[in-house]
């Protein structure tokens, strides 16, 4: 299996725990091959606490060894700023930080993807950073546009890719246009080939109630999702829609869907699968994924923060075509 780099998210969250129980786990069950991407007295840190009798050592290129987790150090985070369960703007800049050295990592060729552990949109926003989620963070690092990587939702037998994301939804419906909706569907077709899915079908559900029925309810889906529709379907896609989202999302005879705005695609997932999803951001030219929950700054460094996001997130990119279901155990062996 090919290398996955882990990023630790903000060192103040669970993050840290999280990736180190993670990686623990995946080299005890045959997992993907791990490097630990993050501070290096943050990571010995966690590794004295829940690593066991595995050792931490730095990431040289070679492949694993039994009883060693690797990792790439990255001196960001100020010690005096290393405060488990306190949210500080270092700890925000410290998350970007590690992701622009996960994507050195793939550039590489020291890692065919990245998994994320949580992120605090606050503190990457106080460290001055201009910050709305992994996508648009993962464009810029990478010098993609930001209108092409989206976010794609897995979790629960649902993949939801989302056209507008985190922004005002007045400015996110003004912002679809046919190009964008195709943009999303095309992209998504590709990564789902990618994780060998092999003629993706996807379905589109519409920006208005019913998708508009027939005007009833607004144009919008005649002027921009049934358009793209057609062009997609001249152009070999197996694409359904527009259709409105609450038919269509109940079916599941597609590989994927595509969102119009953030809570319509993540309702769903969020409501079957919980914290146990997986958000990956595609378009970058870098497969990623992150975590489908937050820093859980309140119970960070208590021990207790479980590793099961980043555990389908992990075996979702080492070539996993499908994400488990929410309740069951993750297992590599």
């Amino acid at each position: 299996m090919s290398t996955i780099a882990l990023t630790i998210g903000d060192p103040n969250g669970i993050g840290p725990e999280i990736a180190i129980k993670a990686a623990l786990q995946a080299a005890r069950e045959n997992g993907p091959p791990i490097v630990l991407v993050g501070d290096e007295f943050v990571l010995r840190s966690c590794a004295e606490r829940y690593a066991g009798d595995f050792a931490l050592q730095p990431f040289d290129g070679s492949a694993p060894r039994h009883g060693v987790l690797q990792f790439r150090a990255v001196n960001s985070l100020p010690r005096a700023s290393f405060k488990p369960g306190t949210p500080v703007a270092d700890g925000g800049r410290a998350t970007v930080d590690y992701l622009a050295a996960a994507i050195r990592l793939v550039n590489e060729g020291h890692a065919s993807a990245i998994v994320a552990c949580p992120h605090s949109e606050t503190n990457v926003n106080a460290a001055g950073i201009p910050f709305s989620g992994y996508p648009g963070l993962l464009a810029r690092l990478t010098g993609t546009p930001e209108d092409h990587v989206f976010l794609m939702l897995v979790g629960g037998g649902l993949r939801i890719v989302h056209v507008t994301l985190h922004e005002r939804i007045h400015a996110a419906l003004a912002r679809i246009t046919p190009e964008l909706v195709e943009r999303a569907a095309r992209t998504a077709d590709a990564v789902l080939r990618q994780l060998h899915v092999s003629r993706p079908r996807i379905g589109l559900f519409g920006i208005n109630p019913h998708a508009g029925e027939n005007g009833l309810f607004g144009d919008d889906d005649d002027r921009i999702t049934g358009p793209a529709a057609k062009r997609l379907q001249a152009a070999g896609l197996n694409v359904e829609g527009p259709v409105g989202a609450d038919l269509m999302v109940g079916r599941r005879d597609f590989d994927a869907f595509v969102a119009m705005y953030h809570d319509q695609g993540h309702i769903p997932v969020k409501l079957i699968a919980g914290r146990n999803s997986a958000a990956m951001s595609i378009g970058s030219g870098v497969l990623f994924a992150s975590v489908g929950h937050g820093s859980a700054f309140d119970i960070a460094g208590k021990g207790v923060a479980e590793p099961d996001a980043v555990l389908r997130s992990l075996k979702l990119l080492s070539g996993a075509t499908e994400l488990a279901d929410a309740k069951e155990d993750i297992k590599f062996s």
